[in-house]
């Protein structure tokens, strides 16, 4: 393998754990314990911020030039 392909499989593994972590965590300390008059804005923050991933994922996806610039 060479050095391109093993940072990459490295780096989807620490985002995978991460979002494993995250997951853990917050369903331990904010799902089963009472969040208060906190759970409805948490709940509202989460979902704008995936509907704000997918749209960029989106965005990203859709373009014809990604791999187009000199960068690559």
């Amino acid at each position: 393998m060479d050095e391109r392909t093993i940072a990459g499989l490295l780096g989807t593994l620490v985002i995978a754990a991460l979002a494993v972590l995250g997951a853990y965590g917050f369903g331990t300390a904010y799902l089963l314990d009472s969040p208060g008059a906190f759970f409805a804005p948490t709940i509202g923050a989460l979902v704008v911020a995936v509907l704000a991933v997918g749209a960029l994922i989106a965005s990203g996806i859709g373009s014809k030039r990604w791999r187009a610039n000199p960068y690559w």
